[in-house]
């Protein structure tokens, strides 16, 4: 998988530790032959039915459907590469970190959401480039999707008509991460609309855009000891509790990732 390809905010996959007090579907018949090797960017606002094994491919050429019928996928931002990506190699890396900032950006304006709180979702976005022979063709275009799910989910959730806003004011518990299990490593991830025992509550900032990777031990510290104060916050400050915290490595940071996120022990 190309580097940056994909930001899936709560699973990507990470380090966490917890402290203590303190179908047989054939996928040809749903590929529409038109997008295959298409030139045209796609279009802005299409959904589609996209499953976990869409999102690992680096183009996408599934058929749109109706909004209005149910769907796993929108397209909420679509673009032009810069003309110095004109002569670069199909998985140039320079491509996808390019389109990382693109649609990330595009991912928190079109949820309204900060970048704290699109960590802290169920859903997520992929991006897909031209196919092969598309690109040698000249196409340089990128589209970026939302999709119902994350690095770790086996199949997607629907998303609404259209997922313009859904973070904004106060989100539903359905589109926000928790976990179900005696810790929030592996593959425990569920809404928190569903039973859980963890939700994540708050992330913290480990360094800026411009940064060099500090160290595993240095990002692990600072998310440590920011999460033992927030989650005692967030929990009005009980005389026990339970916290955890996912941070993440050098691959992360280089694809844009500067934060970590801090779990509360909780069935609320």
């Amino acid at each position: 998988m190309p580097l940056a390809r994909r930001l899936l905010p709560a699973a990507l996959v990470a380090f966490a530790v917890l402290l203590s007090s303190c179908g047989g579907d054939d996928p040809a018949k749903n590929v529409d032959p038109d997008q295959v090797d298409s030139v045209e960017a796609p279009e802005l606002g299409a959904c589609r039915d996209l499953k976990p094994e869409d999102v690992q491919q680096a183009s996408n050429a599934t058929r749109t459907v109706d909004c209005n019928d149910e769907h796993t996928a929108e397209t909420y931002a679509i673009g032009q590469l810069p003309a110095k990506f004109a002569d670069a190699a199909h998985d140039d890396p320079d491509v996808a970190a390019f389109t990382y900032q693109r649609c990330s950006h595009q991912f928190e304006k079109f949820l309204g959401a900060d970048e704290s709180l699109v960590m802290r979702t169920v859903v997520s976005w992929a991006w897909f480039r031209p196919s092969e022979k598309a690109w040698d063709d000249g196409a340089r275009w990128y589209r970026c999707d939302v999709v119902g799910g994350g690095e770790q989910s086996k199949s997607y959730v629907d998303l609404p008509v259209t997922a313009k806003g859904l973070l904004s004011g106060r989100p539903m518990d359905e589109w926000m991460v928790c976990a179900e299990g005696p810790t929030v490593v592996g593959d425990v991830k569920v809404p928190c609309s569903d039973p859980h025992n963890w939700r994540a509550v708050t992330t913290i900032k480990v360094g800026q855009d411009d940064d060099p990777y500090p160290g595993d031990r240095l990002v692990e510290v600072k998310t440590r000891d920011f999460c033992s104060k927030s989650v005692g916050a967030w929990m009005n400050y009980p005389v026990d509790y339970d916290y955890a915290y996912t941070w993440f490595h050098e691959a992360e940071w280089k694809a844009g990732n500067r934060r970590s996120i801090c779990w509360a022990r909780t069935s609320r």
